[in-house]
């Protein structure tokens, strides 16, 4: 028997050990299920970046990142089984992009989906449907013709129905208005902070507080942002601060669900975390965290079902592409 031929069964040999580690611990994840409530869906794609729950319509609704998209989910009362995605928007004309991000604007039955070109970073919109119809209300698109990259991750939306767009590439935050025009573009500073590697993904996950400010994520840097919408425009660096946050750190957060005015969770992997403010968000601490175990499917967004904190897990696994929701209890 050749030498060459010992080295090649060798590295064949060394190859398969290694790759059946990390699918034996996948496997071992999969089976350790949740200590706390789940709720699994077979779906028509591995990967949903974003869950919603729409209390009116009683299911949960659900963003398409690989392909663009958005699913619903309808929970059957008692029943634990695995339960079946419904796809009920699918735009032709979005073919490609990834449906990221989504707000449920209940004022205006309207659905806000965040539009990007997740892989080229060169096209970024927001998507407006009509909760009952499906029909697209608008696509306001917000990269237009420059050449830097972009990527328009989540969105929030006020009383009035303007909507916030974080930018994750960019940096920054476009407002839309009702009706669909981009009427303005948030930027600061702050949104940049020192370090490339803190900015490979930058303005995640936003919220709109009812008291007229947003607050914002940074994923890479942990950074936590307070956006008062009632200053001026011109005030600069009042506009924008960034929360004192203690009690741990929230570098990797995702996506955002505000519990109350003085509660946010900061969903992320390996665990979300909730966040508490008592001085109207100058400064917050870091009270709970909750791990569902499946730090392979990366948690990226969370959401509220009659009180209950959900967590939205990204990646499906097997031949019907089970998704899960997991109940947090922190």
């Amino acid at each position: 028997m050749s030498p060459s031929f010992c080295s090649a069964r060798f590295s064949v040999a060394l190859f398969l050990v290694i790759s059946a580690v990390p699918i034996a611990y996948l496997i071992f994840l999969e089976r350790a299920a949740p200590s706390t409530y789940v709720f699994s869906y077979h779906s028509s794609g591995f990967f949903r970046e974003c869950a919603k729950w729409d209390d009116v319509g009683r299911r949960f609704l659900v963003s398409f990142m690989d392909g663009g998209g958005i699913g619903e989910v309808v929970p059957r009362d008692g029943n634990s089984d695995v339960l079946q995605e419904v796809t009920v928007v699918r735009d032709i004309d979005l073919a490609g992009n990834a449906s990221l991000g989504i707000a449920i604007d209940r004022d205006r039955n309207r659905l806000l989906v965040a539009v990007a070109d997740l892989l080229g970073n060169r096209y970024s919109a927001l998507a407006a449907y009509e909760l009952s119809t499906w029909r697209r209300v608008f696509l306001a698109e917000l990269s237009g013709h420059s050449t830097d990259k972009s990527l328009a991750d989540d969105v929030a939306v006020d009383a009035h129905g303007n909507a916030y767009v974080t930018d994750a590439k960019g940096s920054k935050i476009w407002k839309v208005d009702v009706n669909g025009s981009l009427v303005s573009t948030i930027e600061s500073p702050l949104f940049t902070p020192p370090g490339w590697y803190n900015n490979l993904v930058a303005l995640n996950g936003i919220v709109y507080h009812p008291d007229g400010f947003l607050i914002v994520i940074h994923t890479f840097s942990g950074f936590l942002y307070k956006i008062d919408l009632t200053a001026d425009v011109d005030a600069g660096s009042n506009k924008v601060s960034v929360i004192e946050v203690t009690g741990g750190t929230l570098r990797f957060g995702d996506g955002l669900e505000l519990l109350s005015p003085t509660k946010i969770v900061v969903a992320g992997s390996p665990s979300a975390k909730l966040v508490e403010s008592s001085d109207g968000w100058r400064t917050a601490t870091v009270t709970g965290w909750f791990s569902s175990g499946m730090v392979h499917r990366l948690v990226s967004s969370a959401t509220v079902k009659e009180g209950r904190v959900y967590l939205n897990h990204i990646v499906g696994f097997g031949s019907k592409k089970r998704h899960i929701l997991v109940e947090a209890v922190f």
